[in-house]
Order: C-alpha cells, then structure tokens, then sequence
C-alpha cells in the first residue's frame, strides 16, 4: 500500500508539473505575442493612421463631392502608404536610430530589418492595388505619391529638400481623395497647399528631435500656425464648374458648394470652421512656444507630437469650410481616439 501511495503520489506531482510547464509556456508564448504586436505598433506609429482619413475626406470635400465608395478605397490606399513610408523611415534609418534611439523595433531587435523592408514593399503594392480599384484618376495620384514615399525616406530626408518632399506627400494625398472621388484634383489644390504648409513646418521641426536646436524651427511652426489659423477662416474662393461621377460612370458638371455664392444652397458653416481653426491652434500652438523657449529634444519631440495630432483638426476645419458639416465632425472625432492611443504608443 505504501509503494501504491508513493506512485500515486509521484503521479500526481508529475502531472503538476507537466501542467504548470504547460501554464508556462502558454503564458510565455501569450507574452511574445503582446510583445510582438507592441513592436510593430510602435514600428507602424499607429496613432499617426488617424492623420490620415483627413486627407482624402478634405480632398472630396474640396470638390463638393458626396464620399462614397471611391473616397474609401482612397483612405484604404493612404492608410497603406502612409504605413509604408512608417515602416521604410525606420528601415532606412536603423544605424542611426542603433545610437540615437536604441529602444525602437529595429535596432532594438524586436522587429528584423528583413521583416520591415518586407512590409514596407507590401503596403506599397496594397496602396497602389487599392487606388487602381478606385480608377485612372486615383492611380495617376497615388503614383507619384508613392514615389515621393520611397524618395523621401531612402534619399531625401537628411537633404535640404527633405522636409519639401514630405509636405508634397501631405499634398498628394489630399488630392489623391479628390481624383478618387470625382474625378478630378486641380480644384483640390488650395486645401492641398494649406495642409502641405503644415505639414512643412512641422517636418522642419521634427529634424531637431534628437539634439539641440535653434528656436527658429519652433517659432516657424507657431507662425505657421498662426497664418493657417487665419486663412482657414476667410471664405474660399467660389466654385467652379466640377465633374461628378454619375452612377453610371459618367462624369457631369454642376456647380459646387465651395462657395457661398449668392443665392446658394450651402451657406459656409462659419461658427464650425471657427471652432476647428481654434482646436487647431490650441493643439499645437502650446508645444510650439514652449519648443522655441528651450528646443531641448524631449520638448521638441512633444511640439512634433502636437503638430501630427494638430493635422485633425486642420483636415476638419478644411472640410468645414468647404460646406461637409457632417463630414468635418467626423473627421474631428478621430483627435480624441488618436490622442489616447498616443499614451500606449509614441506617435513619433
């Protein structure tokens, strides 16, 4: 009897083990799974993909047109671009992130260069893929868009004409909405030039993140901010004759509602586009002043932040301003998400 305990006994601890071993490795494997996704949303800056549907819902707006299918295929392709020059910045700056930024994805080991060139060259396909389904018009952006992409990270981005490139990446997508959606990008343009303008100034500043700098860049961007603030409140500039997909494929001209001509039926939502070009400038203002009283890295990395969070309510305002209350606040809700994810992951 006693020989049968101690069996049993020996049993039964095996079988503890066996199962706490088991427990181990589940909990271990669950662990690398978390870390895993953690490194490829902080490779992918994921609260960054909010800046993003702002742009072809502004580039639609721009010329009157209703978002439908198209505009999403448009966002789909952005979203896929965007994350592509995401994931080909840190490819392409892996050595110098190895000393000045140890602790990201790819120098840290968390994410393999191979794997990251991999995506980089994926969201691109699926990006061009996506705006080819949406037509000629699109694909004809999202080209050069591309371009501009892979340009900026793998040449452009330590040279003067760096921060250029990125503001005409910004241009190229809020156009990218427009051609998707009606057909056409010129009229498109002015929102475009406002969005690139920012997007330049806070490009500026973010190439003195990592060091010291000058207050200049900071007081560029509060300046700039300054002159969006005040140009998104003065009415645009009537609409032209525009094209408008038909269901059946065609395109028909009409008149837009970019202006608040006499007589229209689409008064310009003054108060709101107020209240969006206010948001803006008390989104980024802020980090801007106190980035030019000490351009120290950390405070220089969080008015970068601010200008990236900033581009909501920039693209909200712009689409206020072109008539699309529905739309504007839409687009605003996506600031809120966007910030409170920016708290788990950095958006820089």
């Amino acid at each position: 009897m006693a020989s049968e305990a101690g069996t049993s006994d020996g049993r039964a601890a095996g079988e503890t083990g066996t199962s706490g071993g088991l427990a181990d490795g589940v909990v271990g494997a669950s662990e690398r799974n978390r870390a895993r996704v953690r490194a490829w949303a902080e490779l992918l800056r994921l609260p960054a993909l909010f800046t993003v549907p702002g742009d072809a819902l502004a580039g639609a707006a721009a010329l009157t047109a209703r978002p439908d299918h198209r505009t999403l295929l448009a966002i789909g392709s952005s979203l896929c671009l965007y994350e592509a020059g995401m994931v080909l910045n840190d490819w392409a700056d892996r050595a110098e992130d190895a000393v000045e930024r140890p602790h990201r994805p790819l120098p840290s080991g968390r994410v393999s260069p191979t794997a990251a060139f991999t995506a980089a060259c994926a969201f691109t396909a699926a990006g061009l893929a996506l705006a080819t389904r949406a037509g000629r018009p699109a694909l004809t952006v999202a080209a050069p868009l591309a371009a501009t992409v892979w340009s900026y990270d793998l040449a452009l981005k330590h040279t003067p004409a760096g921060p250029f490139a990125m503001a005409a990446a910004r241009c190229l997508d809020l156009l990218l909405g427009a051609a998707a959606t009606a057909g056409r990008a010129r009229p498109a343009l002015p929102s475009a030039a406002l969005l690139a303008t920012h997007t330049l100034a806070v490009t500026t500043l973010s190439r003195q993140e990592t060091r010291e700098g000058t207050p200049t860049a900071a007081l560029a961007a509060l300046a700039t901010t300054g002159a969006l603030t005040w140009l998104l409140q003065r009415r645009p500039t009537p609409g032209l004759p525009t094209k408008r997909r038909s269901p059946d494929g065609q395109l028909h001209g009409h008149h837009g509602r970019s202006g608040p001509g006499p007589g229209s039926p689409h008064p310009l939502p003054a108060p709101l586009t107020a209240a969006l070009a206010a948001t803006y400038a008390t989104t980024t203002a802020r980090s801007y002043l106190h980035a030019s009283l000490n351009p120290s890295p950390p405070l220089t990395q969080q008015a970068v932040g601010a200008g990236i969070r900033g581009t909501i309510p920039l693209q909200a305002a712009l689409i206020a301003r072109s008539g699309a209350t529905a739309t504007a606040l839409l687009t605003a809700a996506l600031a809120p998400v966007a910030r409170r994810l920016a708290r788990r992951v950095s958006i820089t």
